[in-house]
């Protein structure tokens, strides 16, 4: 049974859902953000509402939750939903001021970029694929439209047969993070494997992947097995996951020089900002880039 917080709390949280059109995994997030801040509260400075807490007392909260391990990824989504309470309550005339309007949180961890295979690399794990079963062609074509779309493994999962426009040679991504549907063309070569898949699969309708014993919808596990176990045999060190297939898309169309926005919008990310993060895989990419540019300014 859900808690019900402070009456202004959850009309905020309503005003998320109804007005700021938030997906409902958003909204549970943020009111499990703002239940903890409110438990953490009643220690550190008990009987106030978080609308009428100083800057000190948030600086107090988010050092105890750093202390405890908190990342900093943790911390800042925190303060993010926390300050839209505050800002919420001073539009509605509840506070006098947004305490944390302009705060930011200093990191000093540098950044670490996510692993991505070099081109050699993936590569080798394509052709440790076998294609001779069509649980083999299934299992081939996962890890090629997660290396070749940049798909997250809930996307890759959730596909349907009737996402693939076999007119266009592109897939809908329907059920995507953020509530962010979006299509992505299928590289030529991925496109010919895919028609064979959907040969072996057969039918118009359901899960584009099924599992070979139960024919169920496969799972975030089935997918990971897929990936490591082709990992495994073409000898790739280290761990290389779903997720690693979709950085390498990534910075793969980044080293040739794909526009961010256009990389922005195939993995479905917000803005090119958020996709900014494989600018440290190429660590001299935007000196280069400078440096061409020099070069072509000259007389």
């Amino acid at each position: 049974m859900m808690v019900k917080l402070d009456p202004l709390i959850e009309g905020y949280l309503s005003y998320l859902a109804d007005v700021g059109r938030k997906t409902r995994r958003t909204v549970i997030d943020v009111r499990c953000t703002l239940r903890r801040a409110v438990a953490a509260m009643a220690e550190i400075h008990p009987g106030v509402a978080l609308w009428h807490l100083e800057l000190e007392h948030y600086l107090r909260w988010l050092e105890r939750e750093r202390q405890v391990g908190r990342t900093a990824t943790s911390l800042a989504k925190y303060l993010s939903h926390v300050r839209g309470l505050l800002d919420y309550a001073w539009r509605s005339g509840r506070a006098e001021r947004n305490v944390l309007d302009g705060f930011r949180l200093q990191d000093a961890v540098p950044s670490i970029a996510p692993r991505s295979l070099t081109l050699e690399e993936a590569q080798r794990l394509i052709q440790s694929c076998p294609r001779a079963t069509a649980a083999e062609r299934r299992d081939r074509l996962m890890v090629l439209l997660l290396y070749g779309c940049g798909l997250r493994t809930s996307e890759l999962c959730d596909l349907d047969l009737a996402d693939v426009n076999r007119e266009r040679h592109e897939l809908q991504v329907l059920k995507a993070k953020g509530d962010r549907p979006r299509v992505i063309p299928i590289p030529e070569g991925v496109y010919t494997e895919l028609l064979a898949h959907l040969l072996d699969r057969g039918g118009k309708r359901g899960a584009l992947f099924r599992t070979e014993a139960k024919r169920r919808r496969v799972a975030p596990k089935d997918i990971g097995a897929v990936v490591c176990a082709a990992a495994r045999r073409a000898g790739l060190s280290g761990k290389v996951t779903a997720r690693t297939l979709r950085h390498t898309f990534a910075t793969h169309l980044m080293d040739r020089g794909v526009d961010l926005a256009v990389i922005a919008s195939l993995m479905g990310h917000r803005s090119p900002a958020e996709t900014g993060v494989y600018l440290h895989v190429l660590p001299h990419r935007r000196e280069s880039a400078v440096s061409e540019l020099v070069k072509e300014g000259r007389p």
